[in-house]
């Protein structure tokens, strides 16, 4: 019998800084690898001749398992528990990347593509699930902000030391030397969680809330929303700006690596920031809800500006938009995480994360089929970044409406 009561929530005997860390250069690799098409576009559609929509096509099939997988993850992050679950992605996604290096067809890259979309699905619902479980809701802007500087060095440090890679030795050596070096990550992971795991602390003892009681809250599809909107942006400036700065603006690689890179490590350092901010905000007395609102709706609109500049800007225009978008991402990656962690809970984070990152994350399918699309009836970006402004505008509406307040929701307690 389920009763709609408030429970306690499981004892937060806290995290180690050291697991905090593992856990955002879990994420960095997640995004140094599956961000390695994207700077290898440009000398893979020539080699394989491959077209816009092609390459649109190897964006997109990526998402077609990363997003159903969120809900196997999340549930796996329940049941076997976190720490298992994220080692066996990170192998997975590692192994998939190194022998994307090998490929010799759009076909078998559609298929690594597919593979690589199971292997890091687990990465943000195990990250969350055990932020959840180990840190109260004043204390996860600053573990949520070293995830995301994780995720924003990640497109850094692959596009400028991938680029450069590319620029000597070729596009398959990206994929290669970094799929490979990913694999090192699980010996300090297996040894810092090896007690832990044995113990089995992390495992679901099946009191958390069903996917149907998940369902069930408005907030849930508030975040999902919110959460597609933001990833529409993301998703498209990390996928499509670097053939558009080499392709349309007209820069050498390195040229691209370098600038490309830089407007990561702001993105980087803005989400470092607003996540310590959030903490710093919420210790002098502002509520969960005031300061997670504040900075996700403020992400939306600097997005939204920084598409709207590049769609009808000129050069000059267009490289302050892209810093803008840099600044912007901050709040929002330090934030989206954070809100689910905050209204799940401990018993429900891992699932729930899994739902918001599998729903936000269609964003990754249907986004770059309709900029490739685009560009080849076009031959232009404008209406591609004219799509991106209008869907981030969409997130003020998810965030600031449809969820009435953040805060931590009851769930039946289930005997």
């Amino acid at each position: 019998m389920a009763v709609a009561t408030e429970t306690v929530a499981p004892s937060r005997a806290g995290i180690s800084a050291g697991v905090v860390a593992l856990l955002a250069v879990a994420i960095f690799i997640n995004y140094v690898d599956r961000g390695n098409l994207a700077t290898a576009a440009p000398l893979m559609k020539d080699e394989l001749h491959l077209t816009g929509s092609q390459i649109g096509l190897l964006f997109s099939a990526f998402y077609w398992t990363y997003i159903p997988s969120q809900i196997l993850a999340g549930w796996l992050a329940e049941r076997i528990s976190a720490y298992r679950t994220l080692a066996l992605g990170v192998a997975i996604w590692a192994l998939a990347t190194a022998a994307t290096g090998l490929a010799a067809g759009f076909g078998v890259l559609i298929a690594l593509r597919l593979i690589l979309g199971v292997g890091e699905s687990a990465a943000f619902p195990c990250s969350s699930k055990l932020l959840a479980r180990h840190l109260p809701p004043q204390k996860l802007g600053v573990a949520n902000g070293a995830i995301a500087t994780g995720l924003a060095l990640g497109p850094a440090f692959g596009t400028f030391a991938g680029g450069m890679l590319m620029a000597q030795l070729g596009w398959r050596a990206i994929f290669l030397t970094f799929g490979l070096a990913s694999l090192l990550w699980l010996v300090p992971w297996l040894k810092a969680t090896r007690e832990v795991t044995l113990r089995g602390e992390e495992t679901g003892h099946g009191s958390e809330p069903s996917f149907r009681e998940l369902l069930s809250r408005r907030e849930l599809w508030g975040a999902c929303l919110g959460h597609f909107s933001s990833n529409y942006a993301f998703y498209f400036v990390i996928s499509w700006l670097p053939l558009y700065l080499v392709k349309w603006r007209g820069f050498t690689v390195p040229e691209m690596a370098t600038l490309a890179g830089v407007i990561y490590l702001v993105y980087a350092a803005s989400a470092q920031v607003t996540g310590w901010l959030a903490d710093f905000w919420m210790e002098k007395g502002a509520s969960a809800n005031r300061v997670r609102k504040t900075a996700i709706i403020a992400s939306h609109a600097g997005l939204a500006l920084a598409m709207f500049g590049c769609a009808f800007g000129n050069m000059a225009v267009c490289m302050g938009s892209l810093f803008l978008a840099g600044v912007s991402f901050g709040p929002g990656s330090a934030n989206v995480f954070a809100i689910g962690q905050t209204l799940a809970g401990p018993r429900a984070a891992g699932k729930w994360v899994g739902v918001q990152n599998c729903l936000g994350n269609i964003s990754g399918i249907v986004g770059p089929l309709i900029t490739g699309f685009v560009i080849d009836r076009t031959g232009d970006f404008f209406w591609a970044f004219a799509a991106a402004c209008a869907i981030t505008l969409v997130g003020i509406l998810a965030w600031g409406v449809i969820i009435p307040r953040v805060a931590p929701l009851a769930w039946p307690q289930h005997t």
